[in-house]
């Protein structure tokens, strides 16, 4: 029996893993931006909240890698897609919402360590995207 922590690290660890396959070159802008929203993201739902986070993350100029990386958090946590975790996001009643958002900060760990360990790309390596964001 595994714990809901070893799960999530498994199902991001795997979702990690095949964006560095497809995008092998250490320093890409590909990386850089699916890495950089996993250093973003967990702080932007500690400060403004899950619902308004995703909205956030959605609204931003379109990147389909920084979408991958919302697709990618969302099939961890069983939805869908980016959408169907936003929507869940902005329907859920208190306790659900609570719920989820916890599960959702401990996949974005996940995501932060396996952006450092597999992509290989740290918080501050993303500031070359700055001005299309």
């Amino acid at each position: 029996m595994k714990t809901i922590e070893q799960e999530l690290a498994k199902q991001v660890y795997d979702r990690v893993e095949t964006f560095a396959e497809a995008h092998p070159v250490k320093d890409c802008p590909e990386r850089k931006k699916y890495g950089g929203l996993a250093h973003k993201l967990p702080i932007l739902v500690r400060t403004a909240g899950l619902a308004e986070a995703l909205a956030f993350a959605q609204s931003r100029k379109k990147d389909e890698h920084r979408d991958k990386m919302l697709d990618d958090l969302a099939q961890a946590l069983g939805k869908t897609d980016r959408n169907a975790l936003a929507d869940a996001s902005r329907r859920a009643g208190l306790q659900e919402y609570v719920r989820l958002t916890r599960r959702t900060m401990l996949a974005l760990k996940w995501f932060k360590r396996f952006a450092q360990s597999v992509l290989e790309v740290e918080a501050t390596d993303e500031g070359d995207e700055r001005g299309g964001s």
